[in-house]
């Protein structure tokens, strides 16, 4: 099937990246759970409060959507619900990233049948591949799916690191239009923006770094504060982008304790704890090897919320 999105259309007619959208907050969503099944109108509902509390993109099955646990079927199903509910209004960037590249690419060419805009592809976890064999794996994703993808380096998480220097070889495949640099590292951040091409899309892999990363040419940010607080986050990246420092950089320091909050335990834990404490879903229910969050810690970050009036 032909890729559908403008990004793509215009990788395809000219052989260069398109121009995209693919900037400001955007939440990485969290996959609500009911009685260990997914919890689809609570997610439609979500993604609604989203989009009209002006959130800049909605990436579903990432970290934060518990894409690790979902079987392939209820992961396809996100997608294409998310796809669904969101009817063209914000960019969809679609977690389907793996440690098998024959996964991926069959995970990220459901995505583009879906619909979906672009595709959040995850260093490998697991394997421990070298810099080449990241190298070789994204290319062989973009060149067998020939859709718009966003690498995802997250060493926390997978135990490899993708250096600067191969993230910008992978930015001269017309398909790999940016990346969310989740290292935590600034000094990595630079080099990336300076190696690669400046259509090259850098958006912040954690909310403590969304605003030195666009004060240094940076794009955004894939929040999980957003899941929480979207308008605050969003007016962040707006006043970032626009240059309004001052503003931005007082959205900061007021939604810094949130940052903090919200991995007090293993991301999404304290998002939904937070989300079910609001009302936005019924449940905190999260699946093993997660478990839900200790009291001590409830208490923590109830008290947090309560002090921004969420509860």
């Amino acid at each position: 099937m032909a890729c559908g999105t403008r990004a793509c259309k215009k990788a395809d007619a000219s052989g260069e990246k398109g121009k995209n959208k693919i900037q400001g907050a955007i939440v990485a969503i969290v996959t609500p759970f009911k009685n260990g099944k997914v919890d689809e109108e609570t997610l439609k509902a979500l993604i609604e409060w989203q989009i009209k509390s002006g959130t800049h993109g909605i990436v579903p099955c990432g970290t934060t959507g518990e894409s690790a646990t979902l079987s392939h079927e209820e992961h396809m199903k996100v997608v294409e619900l998310t796809v669904a509910t969101v009817k063209g209004r914000v960019p969809v960037i679609a977690g389907t990233g793996s440690n098998s590249t024959e996964e991926t690419i069959m995970l990220t060419r459901h995505a583009k049948k879906a619909g979906a805009d672009a595709a959040l592809v995850i260093t490998p976890y697991y394997n421990k591949p070298t810099q080449e064999g990241l190298y070789q794996h994204f290319i062989k994703v973009a060149d067998e799916c020939k859709f718009p993808m966003v690498l995802y380096n997250v060493p926390g998480r997978t135990s490899v690191n993708m250096l600067p220097q191969t993230i910008a070889r992978c930015a001269a495949n017309r398909y790999i239009i940016g990346i969310k640099e989740a290292t935590g590292d600034l000094k990595q951040v630079s080099n990336v923006i300076r190696l690669c091409p400046k259509d090259f899309t850098v958006l912040s892999g954690d909310d403590f770094t969304a605003l030195p990363t666009m004060a240094i040419g940076g794009k955004g940010v894939i929040s999980v504060a957003s899941n929480v607080m979207p308008k605050e986050m969003s007016a962040m990246a707006d006043a970032s982008l626009s240059g309004d420092m001052d503003k931005a950089k007082g959205l900061h320091f007021k939604l810094f304790p949130l940052f903090e909050s919200l991995f007090i335990e293993t991301n999404p834990v304290p998002a939904k704890a937070a989300l079910a404490m609001m009302g936005k879903i019924s449940s905190d229910e999260v699946r093993l090897p997660l478990a839900l969050m200790s009291e001590a810690n409830q208490g923590k970050l109830k008290d947090i919320l309560g002090n921004y009036r969420l509860i």
